[in-house]
């Protein structure tokens, strides 16, 4: 009687417990239902005004503005795009060839510029590093619009108006990037670099051989951000390039326009062409992007 008591008991804690197992897988899968719904909507606030700019360049101008919202054209035309490289008053493919280079080439030289101060602060000992560490981040809390005026002397000084190293030049070391890359480099062990050296390596090797091997996902994180802020930039490029087939499309674009009118069918193609670059860069570099984020901690 005992026994059968017994496995009686071990019976029902079995069911029991397998109850309570399916009533926390069960939990589980409803969390992460409900957590792919709220990604789904927060998704979707971001990707509606990128399908209503699509949307609105493929109207004709008759059908821009009406009483319903329609999403789907009911006539499709590429009339836009077509204007829109085939005036003479807007150089369209002149211009998106000029923001590729500006923005590419920048994206190049600020990764070099500020890769190799980043390494200086994070592993080199010299006196005063801290200070002008410190010194060097509180210009980060200094308003970009103020350095606008000293940036433009200094170009009109070396007479860079109407140049592409007058845009290029005043972003070369950029404090957030060597803040953020001087606390990736903190982050990577210094055993590496160590065994590096005692291999017969010197500090520029190792840096290039070791730390930047490693550094991938922060230094794709750095292409990306400088990348968008060099492409998207409008004041800056307006102001030094006033050559029109020297100008970049954010300054181009405005001149779809004016104070009477606006090509609103055209400035929605224009800002489609702006948004493509950007799209298909972040789509290449997402894995490294995400990786950089869940690596990166920010610590001093």
């Amino acid at each position: 009687m005992a026994t059968i008591a017994g496995d009686s008991t071990s019976t029902g804690r079995a069911k029991a417990e397998t109850k309570v197992a399916d009533a926390t897988r069960g939990w589980r899968i409803l969390q992460r239902v409900l957590l792919y719904i709220i990604l789904i909507l927060i998704a979707l606030i971001f990707l509606i005004p990128l399908l209503w700019l699509v949307s609105t360049s493929l109207k004709p101008a008759a059908q821009l503005f009406t009483p319903q919202i329609e999403w789907v054209p009911r006539t499709i035309t590429l009339e836009n795009y077509s204007r829109l490289f085939s005036s003479q008053q807007t150089p369209i493919a002149r211009w998106f060839v000029n923001s590729l280079a500006i923005a590419t080439i920048s994206t190049v030289l600020v990764l070099t510029v500020d890769a190799l101060a980043a390494y200086a602060y994070a592993r080199m000992e010299f006196r005063g590093r801290n200070v002008i560490f410190a010194i060097m981040l509180l210009t980060l809390f200094v308003p970009g619009f103020m350095f606008i005026i000293p940036n433009f002397l200094t170009i009109n000084f070396l007479h860079l108006i109407n140049n592409w190293a007058g845009v290029i030049l005043p972003g070369l070391a950029g404090v957030f990037g060597v803040f953020f890359l001087r606390q990736f480099f903190e982050g990577l062990p210094k055993e590496l670099e160590e065994a590096a050296m005692i291999d017969g390596a010197n500090q520029l090797q190792v840096f290039y051989k070791v730390v930047l091997p490693l550094s991938r996902p922060a230094l794709a994180t750095l292409a990306v951000i400088t990348f968008l802020a060099s492409w998207n930039d409008f004041l800056w490029p307006l102001l030094i390039l006033k050559d029109r087939n020297l100008q970049t499309l954010p300054p181009g674009l405005r001149t779809l326009q004016s104070a009477y009118t606006s090509e609103y069918g055209l400035i929605m193609a224009g800002a489609v062409l702006v948004a493509i670059p950007v799209l298909i860069l972040y789509m290449m570099l997402q894995r490294y992007i995400v990786q950089s984020i869940a690596s990166t901690g920010l610590k001093g």
